[in-house]
């Protein structure tokens, strides 16, 4: 067991500021969960404070029980709060954010997984907030293809689906639900049912895994047409939760991302803090921005050609 303490690079400052403190305010308000608070994640006032927040629907009782996640796990019972869509558009229209991600806890119990709620609020923030980009971080729908393409079919902006760590240690870190291969076909069959959709994935290190595995599973994304990769260290949420093997250092992260963009992902965010949503606004727009500056056709049809 890792007994050394949290080294300096994954010390941040606590959450603070009038617009973290106003949406914290409002999300209390309209009864929203945001992954933000639920995970603990450490970069909340960075994102919130700069225009992106991670909301979760339906609920804050997930059916599965992966080992790494705080959210909490139990029997969500069919239950679901029909209004969220409408309130989470509100929200949004409130705020003036130029990024939302919405995500979900899942809902196995639900005989779609949820995906018409996802995609009944995609539409609704995208009437109510036509300025802002909408990025969606799905279950993997049990792999139902049907149920995915509620969503695609909805236009978000961005697709993603994290397998979260490598092929060896997902039987280890993750439900015995969530399935390594499974994920993968989920994020390929999304540029199967319409290329031009980004598609972006994440993967926790710290975990015990080798340097080989985590490239491995980076060409795995990449032949599955994913074009966004977020690497980030791996932090115990509590007790009852599988340990930390290793804190990563910055070299490390630093290597994982020249390896993802030789590998050709449109985008790397590595790093000991990087998050599955962090700095998701700029990790899209940075990209779009250069491209149409460099007087290429847009990148939109770019992304489009690549994958058809």
């Amino acid at each position: 067991m890792l007994s050394e303490p949290k080294p300096r690079w994954l010390t941040v400052e606590p959450p603070d500021g009038e617009t973290y403190q106003d949406l914290k305010g409002l999300f209390n308000r309209l009864n929203l969960h945001t992954v933000c608070e639920e995970a603990h994640c450490p970069n909340i006032h960075e994102c919130w404070g700069g225009g992106t927040a991670t909301l979760m629907l339906m609920g804050d009782v997930c059916s599965r029980a992966c080992r790494f996640c705080m959210v909490t796990p139990g029997k969500p019972q069919g239950a679901i709060d029909e209004l969220e869509p409408e309130n989470v558009a509100f929200a949004l229209s409130q705020m003036g954010l130029t990024y939302v991600v919405l995500t979900s806890v899942d809902r196995d119990d639900l005989p779609d997984g949820g995906a018409s709620h996802f995609a009944r609020t995609i539409r609704l923030v995208k009437e109510k907030n036509p300025r802002t980009l909408v990025e969606v971080l799905i279950p993997d729908f049990q792999g139902d293809l049907q149920d995915l393409r509620k969503v695609v079919e909805a236009r978000p902006d961005v697709i993603a689906h994290n397998i979260e760590t490598t092929m060896t240690l997902t039987g280890r870190v993750r439900d015995p639900r969530a399935s390594y291969w499974q994920s993968l076909s989920v994020l390929r069959n999304v540029k199967k049912l319409d290329p031009r959709v980004f598609t972006k994935s994440s993967i926790m290190v710290g975990l015990g895994e080798s340097e080989e595995e985590v490239a491995q599973a980076m060409t795995h994304l990449r032949l599955a047409g994913v074009d966004f990769l977020t690497v980030g260290q791996y932090l115990r949420p509590s007790a009852r939760h599988i340990r930390v093997e290793e804190y990563v250092p910055p070299d490390r992260f630093e290597r994982y991302r020249s390896i993802g963009e030789r590998l050709g992902f449109l985008y790397v965010a590595s790093g000991p803090l990087v998050r599955s949503s962090y700095r998701a606004g700029e990790l899209f727009v940075k990209r779009a921005v250069e491209k149409d500056q460099k007087g290429h056709q847009s990148y939109m049809d770019a992304a489009a050609e690549s994958h058809a």
